[in-house]
């Protein structure tokens, strides 16, 4: 197992430069996602540690091994890959051990190497099936196997669940999870969705056009982040935004009836534009005839319901309710939150106002 570097990656394609100067550690046996939305560059950092994308400038070490001029297999990783890319006249065991037996490995080594493989992927059952008569979730554990089998220093998935329907996300998530902590191998994960960082890493990298936009657990991003981007985009529902003024020392927020927030953050000067942030589990509806926002629509998810607001002021917020209660759409209501609970960002560089 090791641990990965870099230091001033940058990634060009002729004139356009897609990476922008990134500078990340990732420790040993570390869990560690790349997300952020299409085009952030997330694959194509991805893929420069893997060695199929040129490093432009900038080094990338892999165990203390400078490998930025290295072919891919000489970098010690194995990639999954959002399709399966599995040979369908192959066995899954067949499949599972071809990289082996290509590199000459004894079949003895092989069959011990998938046996381990298939035994933490619970595949024994599917040893002599051929992949068309698998189901999606375990064509991917037989690629996934396939990168065990090699013993790579580090594992690189790239989107690896984003095939699959919504009941085998949630099953596959599971069983990466449990093969981190099974394994304990450095693994970098990719993907646009920001459950499957929160719920697998150890640490998360924010990326936003080719950039890092800010590094941390996934608890620190979701109640510390640096920025607007990274408040929107770490926690589902996105955090709300409205605007506000900044009146004695204090903000006002249209969007909520001229409510005025106290705070002690560091603001700016008097009638300066903030933006407010307030999570959708912050917030309490209350009916109220004179209030200032209007329940559009309501969904029912079971235990839980969202109710999408609209403001006097065109704003639209979502809150988050528990309960079998609900007031009709159309209904007049207002918000309460605690004061604690709302971020501030600074309205021109939307950097956090602390």
């Amino acid at each position: 197992m090791s641990g990965v570097a870099l230091s001033g990656a940058i990634k060009r394609y002729g004139d356009v430069q897609v990476i922008h100067g990134v500078d990340l550690d990732i420790a040993d046996g570390e869990f560690c996602v790349f997300v952020g939305p299409s085009g952030c560059g997330k694959s194509t950092l991805l893929r420069m540690i893997a060695g199929l994308e040129e490093t432009s400038d900038g080094t990338i070490a892999i165990g203390g091994r400078d490998v930025t001029k290295s072919e891919p297999a000489e970098r010690g990783v194995a990639m999954v890959f959002q399709t399966y890319a599995l040979y369908p006249h192959m066995s899954v065991e067949e499949n599972m051990g071809f990289g082996l037996k290509m590199n000459g490995v004894p079949k003895e080594e092989i069959a011990s190497k998938v046996g381990e493989a298939s035994r933490i992927l619970k595949l024994d059952d599917y040893l002599k099936r051929k992949p068309k008569a698998l189901s999606g979730g375990q064509r991917q554990r037989v690629a996934i196997g396939r990168a065990i089998v090699r013993g790579p220093e580090v594992f690189l998935f790239d989107e690896p669940l984003s095939n699959l329907d919504a009941e085998l996300r949630v099953d596959m998530r599971v069983e990466i999870a449990r093969l981190h902590k099974e394994i304990g191998a450095t693994m970098i994960y990719v993907t646009h969705d920001q459950v499957e960082a929160m719920t697998l890493a150890d640490k998360i990298v924010v990326l936003r056009a080719g950039r890092v936009e800010q590094v941390g657990s996934p608890m620190d991003l979701y109640q510390d982040p640096d920025n607007r981007f990274v408040a929107g985009f770490i926690g589902s529902p996105s955090m709300n935004f409205m605007n506000g003024t900044v009146q004695g020392g204090g903000v006002v927020i249209p969007a909520l009836g001229g409510a005025r927030v106290e705070t002690s953050v560091a603001l700016p000067s008097e009638g300066a534009d903030v933006i407010v942030g307030l999570r959708p589990q912050m917030l309490q509806v209350t009916e109220d005839a004179a209030g200032p926002l209007t329940i559009d629509i309501r969904e029912r998810l079971g235990g839980v319901a969202y109710d999408y607001l609209t403001s006097g002021t065109g704003e639209r917020l979502v809150v988050e309710t528990r309960g079998d209660e609900a007031m009709p759409e159309g209904t007049k209501v207002r918000l309460d939150f605690d004061a604690a609970d709302a971020m501030f960002f600074d309205a021109g560089s939307e950097a956090r106002l602390r």
